[in-house]
Formats: structure tokens, C-alpha cells, sequence
């Protein structure tokens, strides 16, 4: 089964690790990129990608299996039981409509993905400045 997550550390956030991955669970979630079912990387992969302890992983993963979010199956892995993701959240919904006029306005005014990602990343800042981990 392949995995649908990839974790970024940012070890400069004063954030903890473990909570970095809950989160970026918990908003893959609420994105619709994780879905009931969906397995988690292991903890081995994870350590992999990241350079993060294995014991980290494994306490997030109980973390999110304590919020009902995922749970542990022997020798099989961590699976996803329960999205976030509002319920307008589907391809035809009003806000990812939006967004997709939004981006090809973008493209079409000769922005570069980066550029997107940078106008995006200060725009998120103005508007949730306290859950930006800049």
C-alpha cells in the first residue's frame, strides 16, 4: 500500500517534533490529502526521510490514535480511521473552485509556482499569524 504523507521537520520552529507530525496529519486531514484507510508511514520511514527518532513518530502516532484520528494494527501498520475534512471540502466545492480560478490567474499572469507558494505563505501569515511557523 503506498503511503500518501510526507513529513517536513522544521527543527528551528520551537515546535516539537512529535507535534510537527500531528499536525501535518491532523491538516492533511482537514485537506482531504489523508483519508480513512490511508496508512502512515512507519516509524522507520519516517526516520528515514527525517533524520527523526523512530520513538518520536511512535509518539505522535499514539497521539493521534488518543485523539481517534488513527489506529495501530499488528504487523500491519498506522491507518487513518476518521477525516477532518469539512464536508464542502469535495472537488466541486466553492472554496477549491475559487482557489483553481484563483491559480490559473495566477499562471496566467505569468507567476511562477514559487512565486504562488511565496504570495500564499504571506497572505496565510496576515491572516493566522499565530499558527505560522516562520
Amino acid at each position: 500500500m503506498k503511503t500518501v504523507v510526507v513529513f517536513r521537520i522544521d527543527r528551528r520552529s520551537g515546535v516539537a517534533t512529535y507535534l510537527q507530525i500531528v499536525r501535518q496529519v491532523e491538516q492533511a486531514l482537514r485537506m482531504g490529502a489523508l483519508k480513512e484507510g490511508d496508512r502512515l508511514p512507519t516509524a522507520a520511514q519516517v526516520a528515514a526521510e527525517t533524520k527523526v527518532n523512530p520513538n518520536t513518530t511512535l509518539k505522535a502516532y499514539r497521539e493521534l490514535e488518543r485523539a481517534g484520528l488513527a489506529e495501530v494494527r499488528q504487523g500491519a501498520g498506522t491507518f487513518i480511521t476518521r477525516s477532518l475534512a469539512p464536508a464542502q471540502d469535495g472537488p466541486d466545492s466553492p472554496l477549491r473552485t475559487s482557489l483553481a480560478r484563483w491559480l490559473d490567474e495566477a499562471r496566467s499572469q505569468g507567476l511562477s509556482g514559487q512565486e504562488v507558494t511565496a504570495l500564499f505563505r504571506s497572505a496565510y501569515a496576515a491572516v493566522y499569524p499565530s499558527e505560522t511557523d516562520g
